[in-house]
């Protein structure tokens, strides 16, 4: 059993067993009654296993922390009940970074997203900041979700990806990973990529507890800025190997049967797909 978990359900039941012995110290000396004991025990216990249990989220990117992304992620995942947020994220704008990794120590200092919650903003690149965040800080989340993104990552562009990159260091460590990325558009739809994510961490999240959510690849969500029509459904398919990753969606499009996530985000649909923890081998000069 997880050392973390382990702790949590001793002490939730140490909470449960004061909370019984408490029970006969009512100020007119009555005794509880045997359902009595085991009701107030029962609540007790379970809201202490409920407390301990909040999910722990690591949330990162790649357009630094003051990003509107970022922002716009964490007060989307704030509102989830039993949900903690962590932020820790790169202090400046790092796209196009992908995997790159800092050699020797990194620095860090305390810092707010654009709303003002709290933050570590790290001086590197965003796989630094999971270094900083595992290693450093000595954070075990249970999920990290590095985004949202300004502008899709999809197919042959993924490698490049920062927000990518982060991910996948993530992985690289254990922890399942969501890399989340918002279409480009003169005003980024952030809160329909929000309202996806919260969707799939509710479907996802009993999954994620209990550790079972392949931390083998990791998961890119890809959600259009519609100028017309709006976001059609989420599709999971592959990424594509080749094609136009950086065009604008057509909401408005009636076409099916897409089996890539390029030729699926231009007719309108939110892709998920698995991608890589490794990046593709570079080709023979």
């Amino acid at each position: 059993m997880d050392t973390r978990r382990s702790t949590r359900l001793v002490a939730a039941a140490f909470a449960a067993s004061l909370v019984a012995a408490g029970c006969g110290g009512d100020d007119d000396g009555a005794i509880p009654q045997s359902g009595e004991r085991e009701t107030a025990t029962t609540e007790a216990a379970t809201t202490t296993v409920a407390e301990a249990e909040a999910l722990q989220i690591l949330v990162t990117n790649d357009d630094g922390v003051g990003a509107a992304g970022i922002d716009a992620l964490v007060a989307g995942l704030a509102e989830v009940e039993g949900v903690e947020v962590t932020v820790v994220a790169p202090a400046t704008q790092q796209s196009a970074t992908g995997g790159n990794a800092t050699e020797g120590e990194l620095v860090s200092a305390p810092s707010q997203t654009a709303s003002g919650h709290e933050a570590t903003a790290v001086e590197g690149f965003p796989a630094d900041t999971i270094r900083v965040a595992f290693d450093d800080q000595g954070l075990t989340p249970d999920l990290v979700i590095s985004g949202i993104n300004e502008g899709q990552n999809l197919g042959p562009v993924v490698d490049a990806s920062g927000t990518i990159g982060a991910a996948r260091a993530a992985a690289r460590g254990g922890v399942p990973a969501l890399a989340v990325s918002q279409g480009v558009g003169d005003a980024p739809d952030y809160p329909a990529a929000v309202e996806l994510v919260v969707a799939w961490l509710e479907e996802n999240r009993d999954a994620v507890v209990a550790g079972e959510l392949d931390a083998a690849v990791v998961l890119s969500l890809n959600v259009p800025t519609c100028t017309t029509g709006e976001v059609r459904e989420v599709v999971e398919v592959p990424p594509a190997t080749a094609g136009d990753a950086m065009g604008a969606s057509d909401c408005a499009s009636t076409v099916e049967g897409l089996t890539d996530d390029i030729s699926a985000f231009a007719n309108g649909f939110a892709t998920l797909s698995e991608v890589p923890v490794e990046p593709a081998a570079a080709p023979a000069a």
